[in-house]
């Protein structure tokens, strides 16, 4: 639960802009609980009595990818800290500290789990849907990196020896990166054959 204080006013509204005022936040940013409507009073004969509310700060979509990654990471007994940067479309969410490739797993398989389950977290019960991405200790770059080079350089040799060659299995992810890498090359293209989870990139001449 995000930040809550307790505000009075002579009216609920006077209540609740208060409360905002302090919170420096909106109205849609925020949960209004009435615990006292308070009264006018009548002809001065019973006092005035405040309105008193409580309001309370969302759960943005971040703050909850972020806990549901520290609630793992201390089941897991990892020492992690998370940095977390969010636009309108999208989450990225970077994960630092010691002893931590496990969270990779191999060819990135265990990081894409995670990257999966926490999106599923932070869309749960959402008007808008907002992509994920879980990044340790910059692999995805590195990762990214070292597929185009892999691509450019398997891209020659096709060239060279007029034969296609098929990756090894990879992810939607990975996959992307090679297509991507090559797609704007004038002597070859490429394809995807297989089914998930050993589907593979296929390079071959133009």
């Amino acid at each position: 639960m995000g930040n809550s204080i307790e505000k009075t006013g002579k009216t609920v509204q006077e209540a609740v802009q208060a409360a905002l005022l302090e919170l420096g936040t909106d109205e849609n940013s925020v949960d209004i609980e009435i615990l006292d409507e308070g009264n006018k009073g009548i002809f001065g004969i019973i006092k005035n009595k405040m309105a008193k509310v409580r309001v309370t700060m969302k759960e943005s979509m971040s703050d909850k990818a972020r806990m549901f990654l520290e609630d793992v990471f201390d089941k897991m007994n990892l020492k992690a800290e998370v940095m977390v940067e969010e636009d309108e479309e999208s989450i990225l969410l970077r994960i630092y500290g010691e002893d931590i490739g496990i969270i990779i797993g191999r060819r990135g398989e265990t990081l894409d789990s995670l990257q999966y389950l926490t999106s599923l977290v932070v869309n749960k019960e959402k008007g808008s849907y907002k992509r994920v991405v879980i990044d340790v200790e910059n692999y995805r770059q590195k990762r990214e990196e070292t597929l185009v080079k892999l691509a450019n350089r398997l891209a020659d040799r096709v060239i060279k020896y007029k034969k296609n060659i098929v990756l090894e299995p990879m992810n939607p992810y990975e996959r992307r990166i090679i297509h991507s890498s090559l797609q704007d090359n004038d002597y070859v293209e490429t394809y995807s054959i297989g089914d998930e989870p050993n589907r593979k990139v296929v390079i071959t001449l133009k």
